[in-house]
C-alpha cells in the first residue's frame, strides 16, 4: 500500500468560481483508476498546538496498492488535466508519500 497525502495552500483572493473549480478539480482525482480510497477535507477545528498545522487549504489522502499504482496516478490525464488546469490557485502545494 502506498499513501499519497497532499496539503494545498490556496490564494486568498480566490473568486467562489475559482474555489468551485478547484473543488471540481480535486474531487476528479478520487475517479482516477489507480486509486483505492480518496478522501479529501480542510482543517479540523482540533485543538490548536504546536504539533497541529491547520495552515492549509485543503488536504487530499490518496490510497494506492502500491508506488506503481501512484506512478501511474502522477500520469493520469485527469491528474495531469487537473494541475494544468488549477495550479494557478494555490501558492504552495506539499506532498507526503509513505508505505
Amino acid at each position: 500500500m502506498l499513501v499519497h497525502t497532499v496539503y494545498f495552500w490556496l490564494k486568498p483572493d480566490l473568486t467562489p468560481a475559482q474555489h468551485a473549480e478547484f473543488q471540481r478539480g480535486v474531487e476528479s482525482l478520487g475517479t482516477i483508476k489507480a486509486v483505492d480510497k480518496f478522501y479529501i477535507g480542510t482543517p479540523a477545528a482540533t485543538e490548536k498546538r504546536p504539533v497541529i498545522d491547520h495552515s492549509f487549504s485543503v488536504g487530499i489522502t490518496v490510497v494506492c496498492k502500491d508506488v506503481a499504482a501512484e506512478k501511474a496516478y502522477q500520469v493520469d490525464p485527469i491528474h495531469l488535466a487537473f494541475v494544468n488546469s488549477c495550479k494557478a490557485f494555490w501558492t504552495r502545494v506539499q506532498v507526503y508519500d509513505f508505505e
